[in-house]
């Protein structure tokens, strides 16, 4: 079986779209020992990204300065949004979250690299300035929580960003039986919650080509 059979069999959809899963030990172990295995398939999970990518343009944009600031990249994988962010702002103390071991062992140096989930965030309250997470919030399963996580963590007056996938598209790629896309205001709503001047747009990968509505960037301050 090839690289890519395996991981399409990987990440096939095998809950109904209306199913609600319990993030248990279970799953979780699950879900850590799928990501590590991922962890080899630099195809699919590069360590690096180009740094034109929208997706990493919009962060740079709305978090601005990050020099002697607090960040937080959670769900880094292998830490490609990290090692621009810490590039750019050399005087930053960024952090790298994910519950895979395997993918932080490719996070580059300088980057702070702590296992756990976003569900049960290992960090005191108000510990960081500025908060983002990468196509990575789908992966949280309780969402509800990990938003909240995420929020908590944040200082008064800091800003948080999430990237992920558009629910209306739902279907358009291969996805684990865990995973989650959102509605626009969805996301919008549980973030307000805790977070106010909460807004959102669509991204394409490349500023020349208009968004074709899979990716939405939510944005927030404390």
């Amino acid at each position: 079986m090839s690289a890519i059979s395996r991981w399409r069999r990987l990440f096939r959809r095998e809950t109904p779209d209306n199913a609600v899963l319990t993030l248990d030990r279970e799953l979780r172990d699950e879900i850590r020992h799928s990501f590590d295995h991922a962890s080899s398939d630099d195809e699919h999970f590069p360590s690096t990204i180009d740094p034109r990518i929208q997706h990493v343009q919009v962060l740079l944009k709305f978090f601005g300065p990050l020099d002697d600031k607090e960040v937080l990249d959670a769900g880094c994988g292998k830490g490609r949004f990290a090692r621009v962010l810490a590039e750019r702002n050399p005087g930053a103390r960024v952090t790298g979250l994910d519950l895979s071991e395997a993918m932080l062992r490719f996070t580059p140096a300088g980057i702070n690299k702590v296992a756990g989930s976003m569900n049960e965030l290992p960090f005191a309250d108000s510990a960081f300035d500025a908060v983002y997470a990468t196509e990575s919030l789908e992966h949280a399963v309780d969402i509800e929580g990990a938003v909240a996580g995420l929020c908590r963590v944040l200082k008064p007056g800091g800003k948080l960003a999430i990237i992920d996938k558009n629910a209306d598209h739902w279907g358009k790629l291969g996805t684990p039986k865990w995973e989650r896309w959102f509605g626009q205001n969805e996301l919008e709503k549980l973030l307000r919650r805790h977070c106010h001047s909460v807004r959102s747009e669509f991204l394409s990968y490349w500023a020349d080509v208009e968004p074709d509505g899979l990716f939405i960037a939510w944005y927030a301050r404390k």
